[in-house]
């Protein structure tokens, strides 16, 4: 009698990834209609991470200088065990800075949402499957909506130049050869190019 091999046909279970203390990070700055936005995008290997956005207001302690366009985000935990995260980045000076709780700094429904996609870059989905899976949420109120194309915006200058723009045509010409180049659409039919 042959023993059979207890081979499983069910899927192989991702492993969780364990987030590092410190990733290094992007700041991303960009305008909606006539508000300042601001993004916070840890990177793993150079690939987005996790993203921390919403609004660029001084006022409520996210004050990043406009030449800081690199730096850290650190996950504190503190001795009762909540978690925050922080961005730190090195001044004109070479002194180390810190704006710490980036998780609380930013409007609670923008970090529910954000957490939804930093989880979906945790687990290496595609940039532009990233960037469908944002811009096809349906969201009720305008100021989510502003800050939807604002991620999308933020996470665009990551797509791989040359990744083509499935799905969609070119607006001069109505082809469908749009490819990303740094973040915007060219036409590669007739050269069209739209950014933002």
């Amino acid at each position: 009698m042959e023993k059979k091999s207890a081979k499983s046909d069910a899927p192989t279970k991702a492993v969780p990834l364990v987030r590092p203390i410190e990733l290094e990070a992007d700041v991303v700055r960009f305008q909606n209609n006539k508000e300042k936005w601001i993004a916070f995008v840890g990177l793993k290997d150079g690939r987005p991470y996790e993203i921390f956005t919403g609004l660029a207001d001084d006022d409520d302690g996210i004050f990043c200088p406009k030449s800081v366009t690199h730096g850290k985000i650190i996950k504190a935990i503190s001795e009762d065990g909540t978690k925050r995260y922080d961005f730190q980045f090195v001044n004109k000076r070479g002194h180390k800075t810190t704006i710490e709780g980036l998780s609380d700094k930013f409007n609670p429904e923008y970090w529910n949402y954000a957490k939804l996609i930093s989880g979906v870059l945790r687990y290496g989905m595609p940039i532009d499957q990233v960037l469908k899976l944002v811009s096809g949420l349906e969201l009720d109120s305008q100021s989510i909506n502003t800050w939807k194309m604002g991620v999308e915006r933020a996470l665009k200058k990551y797509l791989p130049n040359g990744t083509r723009a499935s799905g969609q045509t070119c607006p001069n010409c109505g082809q469908e050869t749009l490819v990303y180049q740094e973040g915007c659409l060219i036409c590669t039919n007739c050269g069209t190019s739209k950014c933002g």
